[in-house]
């Protein structure tokens, strides 16, 4: 029976060679627009490689019991039975206990501390939620409903709220994604870095990711990341105009 497991030693090992091949060569997320979105990228990547292992165990057990384990369907009757491994079954409870605390400690809290950071912030952005839109209202008074303008290399904080149903702020290219509740009023923090529009990544955008009615799916605002110069005078603009 041991030397039945010297091959899901090798398929483990292999799928295990493939899955970090993978993880290191290619990169499924979007493209970075915050400085929060590195620290959770980073979390990512890290737990695909904890993950790798793992999953390539359990594709390896069964790829071998359908190809070594299976009947050759010459003798139907029932094999012998099959008694617990307890030294399988602890050292498998310690490894991903061990693997759930570490994630839990780091990234989990470490890599939270890190995406909050100090309450501190450059600019304040009130973001209010409504069936099916966005508003925003920047640090001056002014109002926006087309778009959200942020400056670049400045911490923003978005004081996020709803008027009628829950809704969930949600940035792509940001990483960042908090609930937007009535009568409640949420925090979510990100420093915006480069410039760009939704032309330029698709990711620039407020997405509501909490199903809120029919007409979800197409509550979104563009995001327009510019210099801190621009973004004061187009919110002055926005002002002279109303």
């Amino acid at each position: 029976m041991r030397r039945s497991w010297i091959p899901v030693g090798v398929l483990w090992l292999a799928y295990t060679v493939l899955m970090m091949w993978a993880v290191a060569q290619f990169s499924w997320l979007p493209a970075e627009w915050a400085e929060e979105a590195e620290v959770v990228d980073e979390a990512m990547v890290l737990l695909q490689f904890l993950g790798a292992p793992v999953m390539a165990l359990v594709l390896a057990v069964m790829t071998w019991a359908l190809i070594g384990w299976r009947s050759n369907g010459a003798n139907r009757e029932d094999g012998p039975p099959q008694r617990d491994n307890r030294t399988v079954v602890t050292t498998w409870l310690i490894v991903t206990s061990a693997l759930a605390i570490f994630v839990v400690i780091n990234p989990g809290f470490v890599g939270l501390a890190e995406i909050r950071g100090e309450p501190a912030s450059d600019y304040v952005i009130e973001v209010e939620a409504a069936q099916f839109f966005w508003k925003v209202t920047y640090p001056n008074g002014a109002e926006g409903l087309d778009e959200m303008v942020v400056p670049s290399d400045r911490r923003v904080r978005y004081d996020v709220t709803s008027v009628d149903v829950n809704h969930s702020f949600w940035i792509p290219g940001f990483r960042i994604k908090i609930d937007a509740v009535a009568g409640l009023v949420t925090q979510a923090f990100a420093t915006a870095h480069g410039e760009g529009t939704i032309d330029d990544d698709i990711n620039l955008r407020i997405q509501c990711a909490e199903l809120c009615g029919a007409g979800h799916a197409s509550m979104a605002m563009p995001i327009r990341i510019v210099t801190e110069e621009e973004f004061i005078a187009y919110t002055d603009s926005l002002l002279e105009g109303e």
